[in-house]
């Protein structure tokens, strides 16, 4: 039998008697055999909900199908089949059976059985499809199998696990004899290629199980991490059960039961799944996870909705199945690859000492005597950057005493001490946190931490947990301090170099969400715990202030370069004013670009770079010019106009020429684009006729993604006609830059992207941008561009309320319409025809789509170009735009599909 939990006889769910009684029949067998699953498949569903554990139901659906299989075999086959037997073989052969697992079955014969048979085997499998069973079947001699065995991993793991059905039972015998370490597959390279494969599988999710939609079987901490445990156990001991290896001292009895209440728990998540979908699913989905906490009975409350209650136990959970994977495969590995040698460990202290690459305590009781010592571990490892590991026998003593790590630890000067040499320290930290993280000594020396561990927020712009997404901040970081990575991002690179205490950059990055899902403003509790933690750590208050101000103002930038237009002279000003000084400035730029890294993958782009560099800098020119001194708009546009003629000149336009043309177009023009945009620009504008517009021309600028310019007489349904086509290419908008001159002429640029964030780089998609584009704004009979794209399934999942705020932008004279809606293909088509229908025109807009939520800043005039300041024409505005762009609530559809 395969390895697998013990248990009561399934006939506590199931008896063999009753299901054969079902099965008899003087009809037409199909029916009844379609019957039987059905009840039993709806006997499991109710003893599911009624809190039956998962472990008796997984049984208990093999044993059904094991007597489906049987009877079904004995209607086709004699009883006693020589040279045929019929093999569980997979996880069916481990006896673990979910509502719609694949049912793999190898068919085992003798050579010439198969011809002897064939009509009743053809007849037995095709029944078995009948009934609705989806088994995957394979034929095969013994010798076959053994030949396929000795080279496919895949193949000897499933044999491994086998059980036979019905059939002769001699050729199981023979097959399991030839399939013995001795002579196929010794334990030590069984071993290594588990390890390998479980390393593979890993990667394929990117090596962590924290992802927003993980899959409970194969992401990493699942069950499957499980299965590697089991077969590795069963190649080198002949462990039938995982309870055996407490009895071989690989395992303790809490261990035991924490593999095994991790193990209960995955597999009820995955019968849910089953239950729930009708079908063969290991993907825990958005809806599904919306659907399976309203079935598991969590409830939303003031702080947490029920689905990230519920997501934050499945996340606990397989980190702490992780913790016990890597020690047991450890323990496996040191017992298999590496037995004791005679070398003498290297000893570092009184405490530990080094042995085979990888650190060991000295003495069982050394966390017991020393508490201390749970800190120093890692810091240990961080000064030592040869040690792999901690040793697998140090890592059970860690798991054993880490209760130790208590308000009496935390408040000891010794593990202060201890804990901040690890951030300045610096090398290795990222690694010395992930560990602590994983073995459970982080979550309980920071508190405030621990509440985060697992903790997911259920939409499509954090796609980490918090605790992961922290962890990643601080790998940032540190890959900016790297000189290895220097390539990544060489211009923070530079910045880093100026940072005079990173350890307090890497402590805003640990503490900046810690204080998330406690209710009330993240950035200010969070403030408030850094800056006790910095004093109670011996910090000076200068230090503990400058942390405290980046925990609160993490968000600042971000929100500045996403929402304000950065090439406004007083958005810098006002910008420059809330950072006060450079050196907070440097702290506070490599903050948010490693925030932002870390949130998102799809967020972190070229444009997004170059908006917050382009910020930094211009702040970091303001704060050393003085902010009583700053740059007025004419300064800067005749800077900007300065060096356009640098590029202009080499296209043999001078200035004179230039000026001629740019008479003609507002400072805003010269304010939004880039010197080297701006000569892009001009010799097309200076060659273009009217005949020929529009002007479309698009362009990749290296580190500000992809531009499409469009020069032409203005027209109505002009940005919604340009964003439709744009969308309907399939093509993300970043930014509009919209300027008009004052003959009636647009100067339009936007940012944009392929849909998966990549450049557009090939010259055949620049062509046919520019060919769509010219060929509806030409049309004047064209007012629509209808974009048939669907919405994704990740966002029919969420329900983001449209919001509408209105304010006034007085210098500019123009009113800020603030929008969040929900994201979905066509937006902006959509907005450009509400406020075309309204007379409103619009002055320049900032877009950024944050997960499943689109939020952007549009600035807009009344036809006179002046702003709207009439208050029941903003609110009617605002009802259009509600009405317009909200769609129905997934949540409550989803609860009620649960209920």
């Amino acid at each position: 039998m395969g390895l697998e939990l013990e248990i009561e006889d399934d006939a506590a769910v199931f008896s063999a008697r009753t299901i054969r009684a079902r099965l008899k029949t003087d009809g037409k067998p199909v029916p009844a055999f379609r019957d039987t699953l059905k009840w039993g498949t709806e006997r499991l569903y109710s003893l599911f909900q009624d809190g039956a554990p998962a472990e008796s139901l997984v049984h208990a659906r093999a044993f059904l199908v094991d007597e489906l299989l049987r009877e079904a075999w004995l209607r086709f086959l004699p009883a006693e089949t020589a040279g045929l037997e019929l093999i569980a073989v997979g996880g069916y052969g481990r006896s673990e059976l979910l509502p719609h697992s694949d049912v793999d079955v190898l068919v085992l014969h003798a050579p010439g059985a198969v011809e002897t048979h064939k009509a009743g085997l053809e007849q037995f499998l095709q029944f078995l499809w009948d009934i609705g069973l989806e088994v995957g079947s394979s034929v095969r001699t013994v010798d076959e199998c053994l030949k396929i065995a000795g080279s496919d991993l895949t193949v000897i793991t499933n044999l491994m696990e086998s059980r036979p059905l019905v059939g002769d039972r001699g050729l199981y015998a023979e097959l399991q004899a030839g399939m013995t370490p001795d002579r196929m597959w010794p334990v030590d390279e069984f071993f290594r290629a588990k390890l390998d494969e479980q390393k593979k599988r890993h990667a394929k999710y990117d090596d962590t199980g924290y992802k927003l939609e993980p899959n409970v079987k194969e992401s990493p901490g699942g069950l499957r991490d499980i299965h590697t445990i089991a077969w590795v156990a069963k190649r080198h001991f002949g462990a039938q059960t995982l309870a055996e290896l407490k009895d071989k001292g690989f395992l303790s009895a809490a261990e035991c039961s924490e593999l095994f209440a991790g193990q209960d728990f995955l597999w009820r998540v995955r019968f849910a799944l089953h239950m729930l979908t009708g079908r063969h699913e290991d993907r825990l989905l958005f809806d599904h996870q919306i659907k399976i906490a309203n079935l598991f009975g969590y409830v939303d409350d003031d702080k947490n909705r029920a689905v990230e209650q519920f997501m934050q136990l499945y996340y606990r959970t397989i980190k702490s199945l992780s913790c016990l994977n890597d020690m047991l495969l450890q323990l496996f590995e040191e017992a298999i690859l590496r037995p004791a040698t005679a070398e003498k460990p290297k000893v570092l202290n009184a405490r530990f000492q080094i042995n085979g690459g990888f650190i060991e305590a000295r003495s069982d009781s050394v966390f017991r005597r020393a508490p201390h010592a749970l800190i120093e571990i890692f810091l240990l490892q961080q000064q030592h950057p040869g040690v792999q590991g901690i040793r697998a026998e140090t890592l059970r003593l860690l798991r054993r005493d880490r209760k130790l790590v208590d308000s009496a630890l935390r408040d000891s000067l010794k593990a202060k001490a201890l804990f901040m040499e690890m951030f300045r320290e610096g090398r290795g930290l990222t690694r010395a946190l992930r560990r602590m993280n994983r073995y459970g000594v982080l979550g309980r020396y920071l508190p405030s931490f621990g509440n985060v561990i697992g903790h997911m927020q259920y939409d499509l712009f954090h796609t980490l947990t918090v605790d992961e997404h922290t962890l990643y901040v601080v790998r940032n970081l540190r890959r900016m301090a790297m000189d290895r990575f220097r390539a990544e991002l060489p211009f923070h690179s530079e910045v880093m170099e100026r940072i005079p205490k990173k350890e307090l950059l890497y402590l805003a990055g640990l503490f900046h969400d810690m204080a998330k899902g406690r209710g009330g403003d993240h950035s200010e509790l969070g403030a408030s715990d850094a800056h006790q933690f910095c004093l109670e750590h011996g910090l000076s208050h200068a230090d503990a202030d400058l942390v405290a101000w980046l925990v609160r103002n993490h968000l600042l930038m971000s929100l500045t370069a996403q929402k304000q237009d950065v090439t406004d002279p007083q958005v810098v000003l006002d910008f420059a004013r809330k950072v006060g000084e450079r050196q907070r400035l440097d702290y506070l730029f490599l903050l948010t670009t490693a925030d932002i890294r870390a949130t998102n993958p799809a967020l972190w782009n070229s444009w997004r770079a170059s908006l917050l560099t382009e910020l930094y800098k211009a702040t970091a020119r303001a704060l050393e010019r003085g902010l009583h001194n700053p740059v007025s708009t004419a300064e800067r546009v005749a800077e900007q106009k300065h060096l356009a003629l640098g590029f202009l000149a080499g296209r043999g336009i001078k200035a004179g020429q230039a000026e001629a043309v740019w008479k003609r177009f507002e400072d805003d023009y010269f304010l939004r684009h880039s010197p080297e945009e701006l000569g892009w620009h001009l010799p097309e504008i200076m060659q273009a006729r009217d005949a020929e517009l529009p002007l479309v021309l698009v362009q990749s600028f290296a580190g500000h993604g992809t531009t499409v310019f469009i020069y032409t007489r203005d027209r109505d349904h002009l940005f919604g006609l340009t964003t439709g086509v744009l969308a309907q290419l399939g093509l993300n908008i970043l930014d509009a830059r919209l300027n008009t001159t004052a003959d009636h002429y647009t100067l339009d640029s936007y940012a944009v992207m392929e849909e998966d964030g990549s450049p557009i780089a090939q010259s055949h998609r620049h062509d046919e941008i520019k060919a769509a584009l010219r060929k509806v704004i030409s049309d004047p009979n064209i007012s629509v561009v209808d974009v048939n794209r669907r919405v994704s399934r990740r966002l029919r999942h969420f329900n983001t309320p449209t919001t509408v705020f209105f304010s006034q932008d007085e210098a500019r004279n123009r009113t800020a319409l603030e929008l969040v809606a929900p994201d979905q293909p066509g937006l902006l088509s959509m907005i450009g025809r509400i406020f075309q229908k309204r007379g409103i025109l619009l002055d320049a807009a900032k877009v950024a789509t944050i997960g499943e939520r689109a939020e952007d800043v549009f600035y807009i005039t009344d036809k006179q170009h002046r702003p709207i300041a009439d208050e029941a024409t903003l609110e009617e505005l605002r009802e259009v735009l509600v009405r317009s762009l909200s769609r129905s609530d997934p949540t409550t559809e989803a609860a009620k599909a649960a209920a």
